[in-house]
């Protein structure tokens, strides 16, 4: 089989490109250093997927050049500059990294927080650069007992807050699209009223920057503001209108404001930096050496996942609206789709039905997962044809009945889904759930309780439980210089067992062959993911 070609347009850390070098079914192409109008007109066109970083822009060019590519991941959290449109309509999906600077953007925000509070850079700049000591000329304020106002509670917002609530700050949350239960089980107000906001000591924002959040802070909103607030913003430029801001710094309305993003960047002439009241940074809300790491990682992984047809992570242009996608369902419809794509692996013979349950909150998004699991049981068979848009039309086409049911939440878990996968030969249920918000586990197989991380090439042993199973298994497995990474057994009560073994390496047929030979042996399969 040809190998999956990575384009790596933009510079990351080494860790995400040794990751891309030793899957044996990538080929990595490393054009960070590469001239763009190269990368556009001769090296984007073998691209299966793109990683890229705000120094390439995903445009029309770009896009035309990019005739194979399948998927882009755009490694951070900002996506200004992809033309997400053009790649809906090309049928390219797209994803960022969303999370893996959340510490580093977090910990700026409080930086810039007590550098206002306390105007450090000034005191600092006036005994290091001007050799000045003059104490009386700094004196600042406590956060303690301070009001915090936050807009936007999602990763980075409530990891804020808790860190505040550690400095003895009372803290207001503002986020129509969190439940509220969110913020009080943290300890944090929750409001509906935006006003509750602007009558705080010290505002942080951090939303995504799109038409209902840019300049959402202007010269009306700082009006009702408190005389001597405190502004931050480490989040997105715009979000806070800078002539409004400019105004407000100038007339002493703001008392100091801390500043990571700007309109445009570089911003050397931007006459916010000329104030005193300001403290200012250029971009660095993901410029830790852990942050940098953690992206490369995850935006590796993803443009694995995406290459291989696993799944697609993050993904931004889905046919699903954000305000009805709350963080917390996410991983269930990754975990689904991978599911899915499991279940099309070890099940034989054309796909006759689809049957998606769901138990406990994730059923209010049954559609949805219904559309990531087709998407997963299809990509077997069709490969990058299939997306998040056509899925279910080309189900229809196969005549492919597809259903979805909601049941009680008896089962003990908080949520629960379930494919149902019926095939001309068979049939297979696979149910799994997410623990502590993100730990993906497929915890039933055929009605074997199991707990199965979805992940790596594994083996799915069906034998008669009878002894020594256990070590013939592990015995022919060694024999094709196989380490077992784990193993998970599940067993019934007639006398039937599942053993499900993750593998390093790669599985072959002999190794396969000589598993079905064991005289407890009822069927084994193998999957990838």
């Amino acid at each position: 089989m040809s190998k999956i070609t990575v384009v790596v347009c933009d510079h990351i850390h080494q860790t995400g490109l040794d990751l891309l070098i030793q899957d044996s079914d990538i080929e990595m192409i490393n054009a960070a250093d590469e001239p763009k109008d190269r990368l556009i007109s001769e090296i984007i066109q073998k691209a299966d997927v793109a990683i890229t970083r705000s120094s390439t822009d995903v445009d029309d060019a770009f896009l035309e050049n990019a005739t194979n590519i399948k998927a882009i991941v755009r490694a951070g959290v900002g996506v200004d500059n992809v033309d997400i449109d053009g790649c809906s309509k090309r049928g390219i999906v797209v994803m960022n990294v969303p999370t893996a600077n959340t510490i580093a953007a977090v910990e700026l925000t409080m930086a810039h927080m007590l550098s206002c509070v306390r105007k450090f850079p000034y005191a600092h700049n006036n005994l290091k650069l001007d050799r000045v000591w003059r104490r009386q000329d700094w004196y600042g304020t406590e956060l303690k007992d301070k009001r915090l106002g936050v807009i936007g509670f999602g990763n980075i917002g409530s990891r804020v807050a808790i860190r505040a609530k550690a400095f003895e700050m009372s803290v207001v949350a503002y986020d129509p699209y969190i439940d509220p239960a969110k913020a009080s089980k943290l300890g944090v107000e929750y409001t509906k009223n935006f006003d509750d906001i602007l009558e705080c000591d010290i505002i942080t924002i951090h939303t995504p920057k799109n038409q209902k959040t840019i300049g959402m802070i202007g010269d009306e909103e700082i009006a009702k503001m408190r005389d001597g607030v405190v502004l931050i913003n480490c989040a997105r430029g715009g979000l806070y209108s800078e002539s409004a801001l400019l105004a407000g710094l100038k007339s002493g309305k703001i008392a100091m404001a801390g500043i990571d993003v700007f309109d445009k960047e570089p911003a050397t002439s931007n006459p916010l930096i000329d104030l005193d009241n300001i403290t200012v940074t250029p971009h660095l809300g993901a410029n830790t050496k852990e942050s940098q790491r953690n992206i490369a990682i995850q935006a590796a992984t993803q443009a694995i996942d995406a290459a291989k047809g696993i799944s697609y992570p993050n993904a931004l242009n889905l046919p699903i609206k954000d305000s009805e996608l709350p963080d917390r369902i996410r991983p269930y419809l990754e975990l689904i789709q991978k599911m899915g794509h499991l279940s099309s692996q070890v099940t034989e013979g054309a796909i006759k039905s689809i049957k998606i349950v769901a138990e406990g909150e994730v059923s209010d998004y049954l559609d949805s997962l219904t559309t990531f699991a087709t998407v997963g049981l299809l990509s077997e068979s069709i490969g990058d044809q299939i997306n998040y848009v056509n899925a279910e039309f080309v189900a229809k086409e196969r005549e492919i009945d597809i259903s979805k049911e909601t049941e009680s939440n008896d089962s003990g878990f908080k949520n629960k889904i379930t494919i149902k996968l019926t095939t001309q030969n068979g049939s297979i249920d696979i149910s799994g759930t997410v623990f502590d918000e993100s730990v993906q586990r497929i915890i039933e197989i055929d009605e074997y309780d199991l707990d199965v991380e979805p992940r790596g090439k594994m083996i799915f042993f069906r034998n008669t439980d009878t002894p020594g199973v256990i070590g013939d298994v592990g015995r022919i497995i060694a024999d094709h210089k196989l380490n077992i990474s784990d193993f998970r057994l599940g067993r019934d009560k007639s006398g039937l067992a599942l053993a499900v073994v993750r593998v390093d390496g790669e599985i072959t047929k002999k190794a396969l062959e000589e598993l079905a030979k064991l005289e407890a042996c009822i069927s084994v399969k193998h999957a990838s993911l």
